[in-house]
């Protein structure tokens, strides 16, 4: 005797429309189902997370809205169980890293020659920079005498000689 699989019921995938924010009642209208679900779900899915505005209203972000169609296929079209469906929803979320790094295109490293041309380019830059540098303390050096340094060292005034003592005493008598 052949085993059939349980019939799966059709979920339909809504639409969701763009927009940044949806109140409870939007997102409970587009999946067609209750909002106390939606608020069971929460406590059921770490992944469902919706803000909260200054008045406690729960703002669902089109990710928040995307998560929910997820649960409601696996819950009511795959015939999930709670705690099934909260298992698939993260193992899908942590294969999703992985399928976005696969998708997406990997350098490989660069060949040491690309690497030595980069630095020989670089060295040759910072070359022409301090030739430059030279050129223009060239034109700041005082005229006749391109030897001497840009900076002149601070010259000390000679101290004033100390007053002498005719008389050989400090005291004046």
């Amino acid at each position: 005797m052949a085993s059939h699989p349980s019939p799966k019921r059709a979920v339909e995938t809504p639409t969701i429309p763009d927009r940044l924010y949806f109140k409870i009642g939007d997102v409970a209208r587009i999946l067609k189902v209750e909002p106390y679900v939606l608020r069971f779900w929460e406590s059921q899915f770490p992944q469902l997370k919706p803000n909260k505005s200054g008045t406690g209203q729960r703002l669902y972000r089109k990710r928040d809205v995307e998560i929910a169609v997820e649960i409601k296929r696996l819950v009511y079209g795959e015939g999930y169980t709670l705690s099934g469906a909260r298992q698939a929803l993260g193992q899908a979320k942590r294969a999703e890293p992985k399928a976005a790094a696969v998708a997406s295109p990997v350098r490989a490293p660069a060949p040491a020659a690309t690497v030595g041309k980069k630095r020989d380019k670089v060295a040759e830059v910072v070359l022409r920079a301090r030739a430059e540098l030279r050129e223009i303390a060239a034109m700041l050096a005082p005229p006749g005498n391109a030897a001497t340094p840009l900076v002149q060292p601070l010259r000390r005034r000679a101290r004033s000689s100390p007053v002498e003592n005719v008389s050989g005493s400090l005291f004046d008598t």
